[in-house]
């Protein structure tokens, strides 16, 4: 009951802070790119402190963070690994869905990064949107992250890997760094309680450019599902 009343608490002083940060920030991200994505690492970075602080769930980032443009094929747990992605890539981007476009904060601050919307009910059409929204923002040095299973999976769950994020990386000729997570552990999908522990995000080895869809995809899954699963067996729950 203790835990589950300071996690009401984290979770509660989290979303209020969201206007804060956003109006602060909004001169700077007006004028500038640079100011919107100082403003979301100001808050990925407050939010994984107060998880320390109030909840006990620490954070931690492995292997070499990505630079440059480049795509970041993210296992996606909870809202947990964005924010731990958030808080350390130089210039995030999301691919994401269409109706966050209209969220209060969220739907400008994801325009001024240069995010990608996309409507995940229409298949085809989404993929060849997203390609183009891809295309069409390629040359400003970000990094592109996409979740390839499309959702956010609870731990240990198996759900099919979406032949998008493969797309991507054969047509825009970009590298593709996966990274695994145990975050679904400590911070669930739905509900307010958070466990306590070690919340972890890795980047593992990249994949080339150049590889076809076929190859993009077989990595990724293998790569991705492997380190999670071993992330997870590290914390022992």
């Amino acid at each position: 009951m203790i835990q589950w009343v300071r996690s009401l608490i984290f979770v509660g002083q989290m979303y209020l802070m969201i206007p804060f940060v956003a109006l602060a920030f909004a001169p700077w991200a007006i004028v500038s790119r640079q100011g919107a994505v100082a403003g979301v690492r100001f808050y990925a970075r407050y939010v994984r402190w107060t998880a320390a602080l109030l909840v006990g769930l620490r954070s931690e980032v492995r292997g070499d963070v990505p630079q440059g443009e480049v795509i970041v094929a993210s296992k996606h747990q909870s809202f947990f690994d964005i924010i731990i992605l958030t808080s350390v890539l130089p210039r995030p981007r999301f691919i994401m869905k269409k109706s966050l476009k209209n969220a209060p904060f969220l739907g400008w601050y994801a325009a001024r990064l240069g995010c990608v919307a996309v409507d995940r009910g229409k298949r085809g059409q989404a993929i060849q949107a997203m390609v183009d929204g891809v295309l069409a923002g390629m040359g400003d040095e970000g990094q592109l992250i996409i979740f390839p299973q499309g959702t956010r999976v609870a731990p240990r769950v198996s759900k099919p890997y979406k032949v998008g994020v493969g797309v991507l990386v054969e047509r825009t000729k970009m590298p593709c760094v996966p990274a695994a997570t145990n975050v679904g552990l400590f911070w669930p999908r739905i509900g307010i309680a958070r466990k306590s522990g070690l919340a972890v995000v890795e980047f593992l080895p990249p994949i080339p450019a150049g590889q076809d869809v076929q190859q993009v995809m077989a990595h990724l899954e293998r790569e991705i599902e492997t380190a999670s699963d071993a992330l997870m067996d590290e914390t022992g729950l």
